[in-house]
């Protein structure tokens, strides 16, 4: 694992860094433990370099000296070969020390970022208008009526399987989900990306390394016999491809669309949409993610997001994006926008995408670097990582609210049709008319 954190900028702007905490809610002491702590670390291998530069010098003395004073010598020798050994164990505990604080300290945050907690977000902009069912005199129906009308979302079957939310998409629901990702995928490479099939068992250097076995450790499904992780999102596994690697950005940022089943054990959410599949263990996502240089995060962040709101025009939904505040962004995260899209059931807006700009601290973990395009001395600096949902099982929620009819059947959005063999809509076989 690499340097955690930037350590130049803790030292030289610690004020930024206490900043960030404070946006977050987070630990404010901690910036100056671990400035207390980077100093022990210094003045110790200061001191056992020293040291061992007089072991070396005494060394060479001994190697001409005779007699008595050889004798002394030696003895003296003996002395500071343990004085060294101490030294060292002292400069080896401290950078532990500052190994561990820095493993708790979170990425710093974006400026601009809304300061506070999850409900301290701001919304940017709406997009669609919400339809009046009211003045279609249509009931709504929610997307688990819908689903079960369409022969689509199974979640009875699925609990006599595997428990509680899981379930089976079954005929059209199967194919609108393959629909989808299929859509997503197409659009991500036609917009420069490598599309990937991603692996979804990690090791716990690769899931540390992204940031996720914080705070929310206990979300993750772990595998002790084999020692690695179910993981959330291919984003783990997308920013673990080039551990330990000098990659080339000389031609811009390197951008791959991962697709993967996901698995979230939703530990804390008991009580929380129990009801369909808006909140499960396992779903699928493609998922964008990109290495890219340091001063073009920014940019890339915005790409992202312009991306997915494309997908999200592409499926017809009504969407509002969100600015989502300091402590609520997760420990990788330096900012973060959602979308969240519209439904009618809930008259409330539920996040559909997320995307993220880890700057460097993911790639600081994993050891992900480039050659420093500044330096021109052949040395190396981290890249930076982003990452953002481009589509993933929860849509489905959205789009057979949105788009359903007075019977029951639910219209399939243009952009979808040739990948369910053109149909315009699913007809609900067992809606009552």
């Amino acid at each position: 694992m690499g340097q955690v954190i930037d350590l130049r900028l803790l030292r030289e702007d610690p004020d930024t860094v206490r900043a960030s905490q404070r946006a977050r809610g987070a630990d404010e002491s901690l910036v100056d433990q671990l400035l207390a702590a980077e100093e022990r670390r210094r003045s110790g291998i200061a001191d056992f370099e020293r040291a061992r530069a007089e072991q070396n010098a005494l060394g060479k003395q001994v190697a001409k000296a005779s007699g008595e004073q050889k004798a002394a010598l030696l003895a003296t020798t003996r002395e500071l070969a343990e004085k060294v050994k101490a030294l060292k164990a002292d400069s080896d505990a401290a950078a532990a020390e500052l190994d561990q604080l820095t493993l708790r300290l979170d990425n710093v945050v974006e400026t601009g970022t809304p300061p506070g907690g999850e409900d301290d977000y701001v919304v940017l902009r709406e997009v669609g208008t919400a339809r009046d069912f009211a003045a279609e005199g249509i009931t709504p129906r929610d997307h688990l009526e819908l689903g079960e009308l369409l022969g689509a979302i199974d979640t009875e079957r699925g609990a006599k399987v595997s428990g509680a939310r899981f379930y089976f998409l079954t005929g059209v629901g199967a194919r609108l989900e393959l629909a989808l990702l299929m859509c997503a995928v197409d659009q991500a490479v036609a917009a420069g990306f490598t599309p990937m099939i991603t692996p979804t068992l990690v090791k716990p250097d690769v899931m540390r390394g992204t940031g996720f076995l914080g705070a929310h450790s206990d979300e993750i499904y772990h595998l002790p016999a084999d020692e690695l992780y179910l993981v959330g999102t291919s984003e783990v596994a997308l920013a673990g491809y080039h551990s330990d690697e000098i990659i080339d950005l000389s031609a811009g940022p390197r951008r791959y669309a991962g697709w993967s089943a996901c698995y979230r054990r939703e530990a804390g959410s008991y009580g929380k949409d129990t009801r369909g599949i808006i909140r499960v263990h396992q779903f699928h996502k493609v998922e964008m993610f990109s290495y890219c240089r340091v001063e073009d995060a920014h940019e890339e962040h915005l790409r992202l997001l312009a991306w997915e709101e494309e997908m999200l025009a592409k499926v017809e939904l009504p969407y509002r994006v969100i600015d989502v505040a300091a402590g609520d962004l997760g420990s990788s995260a330096a900012r973060k926008y959602d979308c969240e899209a519209w439904v009618p059931s809930q008259g409330r807006y539920r996040e559909v995408t997320s995307t993220s700009n880890c700057t460097t601290y993911q790639a600081r973990r994993l050891g992900v670097r480039e050659r420093n395009p500044q330096a021109g001395d052949g040395s190396t600096r981290h890249v930076a990582t982003l990452n953002g949902t481009l589509a993933t099982t929860r849509w489905i929620v959205a789009m057979l609210e949105n788009h359903q009819q007075a019977d029951g059947s639910v219209l399939v959005p243009k952009a979808l049709q040739p990948y369910v063999g053109g149909l315009d809509v699913l007809p609900a076989p067992g809606a009552a008319g």
